[in-house]
């Protein structure tokens, strides 16, 4: 395909524009894209504001977003299993395929992926997209590709799930009800964890936690949440808890809310890097720790319960913005994160 398309450009902290760049073509093992929704997530956002994560700094124009979903409009020679009008949820990171960990199947753990809008690759921002194939995952018939852009942030949730070993007849605890804290508890349910109970400091999100499916939530300003959880669970404590709210607070909380024998995982990044932990409580209740990096051989799965009805996905979007308005789309998600839990730009 020739021509021009649309490209929103982070040229400097806090500032978009919008430019045009000539469509990509797709090579043999690619197909081409048409952007139609991309997901605003935090990491967008910590980029936008600050201009790092960590050691991921922006020292370039770069182009953000990375949860994204459209059709395909061109297909490489060497792709057998998509074709033109096929609607697809892409896996924006694309790893080496040799190293130890592509090989053992960690593929999420490759050191040299290259992951959409992770300096200095650049993100989906954009109206047009040539990505490989064999990440671009077909959507069912019932599954349309704003639901398709948002399989990014869920795949986290249920590798989360995974990774702490999820299944009925548990209780578990999620700390933070952001995006993230939101799709983890989902695939908790979705996996059959018997109760989840949510914490968070903002009233908007705990409602959508409740809608979501969550046991019961607790405001942490408004009540002692570790005393609130010993109570639910009858002085037990829980069997899972996942911190995602990236705090020093609640990760402590975390490890004062477990039952003996339980299991913690780290899903959120915290500012600096670094907390400091209670010890003890890990030692004396033996509890196992874990952490998750993105997600690996997920979509399928993560696609799949969206199609059959067990993720209401489409329910953790709050607000909607238009593609020529990334600007204000950023600024609205930075400034008002009490209300907007999760912001989506459609592209076209």
């Amino acid at each position: 395909m020739e021509g021009n398309m649309k490209v929103a450009l982070m040229t400097g902290i806090g500032k978009i524009e919008m430019v045009e760049r000539p469509i990509p073509q797709p090579k043999d093992d690619e197909v081409l894209v048409k952007i139609e929704y991309v997901g605003i997530c935090g990491s967008d956002l910590h980029y936008f504001e600050a201009g790092r994560i960590g050691d991921f700094i922006v020292k370039a124009p770069l182009v953000l977003g990375h949860e994204s979903g459209g059709t395909v409009i061109e297909v490489g020679k060497d792709v057998k299993h998509l074709k033109v009008g096929d609607r697809v949820a892409l896996e924006p990171g694309k790893t080496c395929g040799h190293c130890e960990h592509c090989r053992n199947g960690h593929y999420n753990l490759c050191k040299d992926v290259e992951f959409f809008a992770t300096p200095p690759v650049d993100g989906v921002f954009q109206e047009y997209v040539a990505h490989e194939a064999d990440l671009c995952f077909k959507l069912p018939d019932n599954v349309d590709t704003m639901e398709g852009a948002l399989v990014e942030p869920l795949a986290v949730g249920f590798h989360a799930a995974n990774i702490g070993g999820a299944h009925a007849g548990q209780v578990a605890v999620v700390f933070g009800a952001g995006c993230i804290g939101l799709v983890t508890l989902m695939a908790l349910k979705a996996e059959g964890v018997s109760k989840v109970y949510v914490v968070d400091i903002l009233p908007k999100r705990l409602e959508k936690a409740l809608e979501l499916g969550a046991t019961e939530v607790i405001n942490g300003k408004e009540v002692d949440a570790v005393a609130r959880i010993m109570e639910l669970t009858g002085g037990r404590g829980v069997d899972l808890a996942y911190e995602t709210a990236g705090t020093e607070i609640t990760a402590r909380q975390c490890l004062y809310s477990t039952n003996k024998g339980a299991t913690v995982v780290f899903v959120g990044y915290t500012a600096s890097g670094e907390m400091t932990l209670p010890h003890s409580q890990i030692m004396d209740k033996e509890l196992t720790i874990k952490g998750i990096f993105r997600y690996r051989h997920i979509y399928p799965m993560a696609i799949e319960a969206i199609s059959d009805g067990r993720v209401p996905i489409k329910k953790i979007v709050t607000n909607m913005f238009e593609f020529p308005h990334v600007q204000e789309a950023l600024d609205a998600c930075v400034g008002d994160k009490a209300n907007i839990i999760k912001g989506v730009i459609r592209i076209g």
